[in-house]
């Protein structure tokens, strides 16, 4: 399995309405070849910060969802208004090693 983490930090006062936006996300992504899930996480110690975290069968359909125009399609529901802290965002892979 194949994870890829996204980070950043909210530098305004949006934070409320991006968690409400993945709450009611239209779940686009949903039905990409290769996904398995989505969750969404805010450390308690940095409410404005937020972590993606989508798992895929393999690296491969991560790779062509990202260059297609469902993952822009995805990101039509962010808040607007928002401003993130400059810097702050962060894309990691990682591969599933053990539950």
């Amino acid at each position: 399995m194949f994870i890829a983490l996204s980070t950043f930090t909210i530098a305004n006062d949006t934070a409320p309405d991006v968690k409400e936006a993945f709450l009611n996300r239209p779940h686009l992504v949903d039905d990409a070849p290769g996904f398995e899930k989505l969750e969404v996480l805010s450390p308690r110690d940095n409410p404005n910060e937020i972590w993606l975290m989508t798992f895929w069968t393999d690296e491969e359909s991560f790779k062509v969802w990202y260059k297609s125009h469902q993952y822009q399609e995805s990101h039509k529901g962010i808040p607007h208004g928002l401003k993130l802290v400059p810097g702050s965002v962060q894309v990691r892979y990682f591969d599933h090693v053990s539950r």
